[in-house]
């Protein structure tokens, strides 16, 4: 029970219509009743199927609530009679459901909420076409759009989810069967919605979902109970990318590793080193995480100087079954000395997680890519040549103090002279000066002097220190120096891009704006990126897409340098050949532009194909809209002139005029849908006339009022004399005076009849109209302007929802506006917005004359 505190949510989530949820729900309302629970039904539809209604009879209901609009009557959950009710459990079907205005809440989800909150438990129904998240994939795959969702959220929420399950091929016998349709609607939907592909689809789609928030609650669990070891739930293989050229290739075996299982999950995991010091090729790491999310899988980079603690950390951390590392690339000489590498201890420490070492081309054949030397070449010259000065002069320095100083403080002397030379070149000139004051030493300073004996213990001691610690100090600054470099180079690297992402953003072209900083930052005169458009090997023909600077794009062999992006994209430079490093660097920047270009062209075809789409949407609209409706006024015509010619019938005068005028009348309404029709296609196209000139608002009235007919006489009309003229097409603003009224009569309750009002602001002048009808909520107002759009309409025979849409278009094209208001005590006022005309004493206005002795100005 619920009551003393938030209900729980119970959901039977199914895959299509027709599947069983309602079923399901009655069948475990019914044994929660059988065991003493109080249950009470607040909204069950049941769409006329024998065995549901059977299931909910014998069942209490609370009654439903009759809302009306716009002249028609429905049927809602009476949410305050369930709350006043206050079942233990409630029956709530359709949680997607959209509630008719005039209701507590837009949707039927938050009616279930609200019951939650009051401590009623909740067992409701949902398709998978309704949540949020998929809605749009849904559409793709059936053709058919999902007005009505449901946030994910609130699914996720619930405290029980029980997916529906029944196989396509069971779901359409259900069907032909007339289990779910009425059988007139049987043969449409087995054609369409209801397809084996689309229902595979939607299966498919929905145990993907539920798997999902399944492995949620798991990976929740865990964390709530601190389970640290691996549970193969589900087979998620993880791949070790160092950025090196083996990285395709463990990337294809993981995958292979992954598709064995079915749903498992591929991840791509690349350490970087704390410091931000990596010796990984960023332009490789870009290419295989490409790769990996073409496979299907995703891509993480996590921060660790420990690889192997790293790389089981992460495993662990997303339930990994399997971890795949490249065999290293270390000879067995390299491996003697640096002891086991990262394979061994991932492997020793993996726990239950299976680790696959594979093999490829590049195993045994050295360490990772080697690092550069940490000076210049002039710097270690210069090292080699003061080692070989200092020695000397040190050992004249100190010759000359005789016997006053001992050995230490000769060995301290020659340890400064190799910490000298370590600073100025580095490790190996330092090494040499080591190696060569220890000679010094032992043949000037150590007894017996003049030869390379060492007689005291003591003495060869302290010169093994001294050789000892000089190589370890020149060790240290070499790595030191190596590194400053390092750290120099990487915060180079992060400002050219950080500088380039700036520019970007800034709003620059983002192709251009990517030639000219690779150009700037690499002191080229030139740069250009290049495509490969027809040929083969021989005969090759590229063009420019883009370029920057003074260079001339011809052929990629004309530049000094350049960086291939992929196949048949290039980076060409002009000015200098670049560096190793530079080259890794562009590498990475001739990747993004390859990005850049894939996106400026993805973004062209959907522009291209947006007006598509739309014009396919339109015509899709149309024919479903008008099919009704044009045939309507034809079809009644038609009977009416059949009738009149036929010999069978003797007919009255009063019953062939009683015909005629139907037949007129039916004529008239297809010929007003049809002038709708071609207005609203050459406003989209651009090419209707408009002509205006100065003219007073009741100069349209007389024509307004007759073309509404019979229903003129419920309009009431109130247009100050005292307006000023509006600059207007007559014809056109009497078009959207017209269908501004005659939707506002269609939605007047009796004896509340529409009023056209007018006023004066500024340099315009309002028309209103005005009804008292049920209105519209303002987050459907922009709605109600969409070509073949009848809010909360469930008649096909009052229109194609041309009116609304056809009179904005038609004020705009008279440079003004229609926008909806509410009316204060209830309704919908449309404000016609026109420019009022600039008085021109030497231009004569028609009407003017007339209008003025009306108001006696004359």
């Amino acid at each position: 029970m619920g009551m003393s505190g938030r209900g729980h949510l119970r959901i039977y989530l199914g895959a299509a219509p027709g599947v069983g949820k309602t079923y399901k729900m009655l069948g475990e309302a019914r044994r929660r009743h059988a065991r003493g629970t109080d249950v009470a039904v607040g909204f069950v539809e049941t769409h006329g199927r024998k065995y549901t209604e059977e299931m909910l009879d014998s069942m209490e209901t609370v009654p439903r609530r009759i809302i009306d609009y716009r002249g028609a009557s429905f049927t809602e959950m009476d949410l305050d009679a369930v709350l006043a009710r206050r079942p233990d459990v409630a029956l709530v079907d359709e949680m997607a459901h959209t509630n008719v205005p005039g209701s507590r809440n837009e949707k039927r989800w938050q009616d279930i909420e609200e019951l939650l909150n009051a401590g009623i438990d909740v067992i409701s129904t949902l398709n998978i076409q309704h949540l949020e998240s998929i809605n749009d994939v849904v559409e793709k795959i059936t053709g058919v759009p999902q007005q009505e969702t449901v946030p994910d959220r609130v699914v996720r929420a619930a405290d029980q989810i029980e997916l529906v399950d029944m196989t396509p091929e069971a779901l359409r016998r259900r069907m032909a069967h007339g289990n779910v349709y009425a059988a007139d609607k049987i043969d449409a939907a087995l054609g369409n919605y209801f397809r084996v592909g689309n229902l595979s689809a939607l299966r498919e789609l929905a145990l993907l979902w539920l798997a999902d928030r399944v492995d949620a609650g798991l990976q929740q669990y865990r964390a709530e109970h601190d389970i640290d070891s691996t549970w193969e739930a589900r087979e998620r293989v993880v791949v070790a990318l160092t950025g090196g050229p083996e990285g395709e290739t463990l990337i294809r075996r993981a995958a292979r590793i992954a598709a064995r299982s079915a749903g498992g999950d591929l991840l791509a995991v690349h350490v970087a080193r704390s410091d931000g010091l990596t010796g990984a090729n960023p332009s490789k790491l870009a290419q295989q995480r490409n790769l990996v999310e073409q496979l299907g899988g995703t891509y993480h980079q996590v921060v660790g100087d420990d690889i192997p603690a790293a790389l089981l950390t992460f495993a662990k951390a997303e339930n990994a079954t399997q971890l795949v590392l490249g065999g290293s690339r270390r000879s067995r000489f390299g491996s003697l000395f640096t002891g086991p590498g990262i394979g061994a201890t991932t492997i020793r420490d993996s726990g239950e997680i299976d680790v696959h070492i594979v093999t490829h081309s590049l195993m045994g054949r050295g360490r990772l890519p080697r690092q550069r030397g940490s000076l210049s070449r002039r710097r270690k010259l210069q090292g080699f040549v003061l080692a070989v000065v200092l020695q000397p002069v040190l050992a004249l320095i100190l010759g000359l103090g005789g016997d006053t100083l001992n050995l230490t403080s000769n060995v301290l002397a020659f340890l400064f002279a190799v910490v000298v030379v370590a600073l100025v070149g580095g490790m190996w000139p330092a090494m040499v000066t080591a190696i060569g004051g220890s000679l010094v030493l032992n043949w000037f300073f150590t007894p017996p002097k003049r030869t390379f004996t060492i007689a005291d213990v003591n003495n060869a001691l302290a010169l093994l220190t001294f050789v000892l610690v000089a190589a370890m100090v020149s060790s240290v600054v070499d790595r030191a120096a190596r590194r400053t470099r390092e750290a120099a180079r990487s915060a180079a690297e992060s400002e050219t891009l950080s500088t380039l992402a700036g520019s970007v953003l800034r709003g620059e072209t983002a192709l251009p704006a990517l030639l000219e900083r690779v150009r700037e930052a690499f002191g080229m005169t030139g740069a250009c990126l290049m495509e490969r458009v027809d040929g083969d090997e021989l005969t090759e023909i590229w063009r420019p897409l883009a370029s920057a600077g003074t260079m001339t794009c011809g052929r990629p062999e004309d530049g000094d340098a350049e960086v291939p992006a992929r196949d048949d994209l290039v980076l060409v430079l002009q000015g200098h050949q670049l560096a190793a490093d530079e080259r890794r660097l562009v590498g990475a920047m001739a990747l993004y532009a390859a990005a850049l270009v894939d996106g400026e062209r993805l973004e062209e075809a959907a522009a291209e194909a947006k007006p598509l789409a739309e014009a396919d949407k339109l015509r899709t609209a149309l024919l479903r809209a008008v099919g009704h409706d044009l045939r309507s006024p034809l079809a009644s015509a038609k009977a009416s002139v059949t009738s009149l010619r036929s010999d069978d019938v003797e007919w009255s005068e009063s019953e062939r005029a009683e015909l005629l005028e139907t037949a007129d009348e039916s004529l008239d309404r297809l010929s007003r849908l049809v002038d709708n029709l071609l207005d609203l296609s050459r406003l989209q196209a651009g090419v209707l006339p408009v002509f205006t000139r100065p003219m007073a608002l009741d100069e349209i009235l007389p024509g307004v009022l007759s073309e509404l007919g019979d229903e003129a006489d419920q309009v009431t009309v109130d247009i100050p004399h005292t307006l000023p003229l509006v600059e207007a097409d007559p014809a056109l603003l009497e078009r959207v005076v017209a269908n501004l009224l005659a939707n506002a009569i269609r939605y007047s309750p009796p004896g509340r009849p529409p009023l056209v009002t007018g006023s004066a602001l500024g340099a315009t002048v309002e028309v209103r109209v005005i009804d008292r009808g049920p209105g519209i909520p303002r987050q459907h107002r922009d709605r109600v302007f969409a070509p073949f759009q009848r809010l909360g309409d469930t008649d096909n025979t009052v229109g194609v929802g041309l009116g609304l849409a056809l009179a904005r278009g038609l004020a705009e094209a008279m440079q003004g506006t229609l926008q909806p208001e509410d009316t204060p005590g209830g309704g919908l006022t449309m404000v016609v917005s026109i420019p009022a005309a600039a008085a021109r004493p030497d231009v004569p206005i028609p009407g003017a004359r007339e209008r003025s002795e009306q108001e006696g100005v004359e």
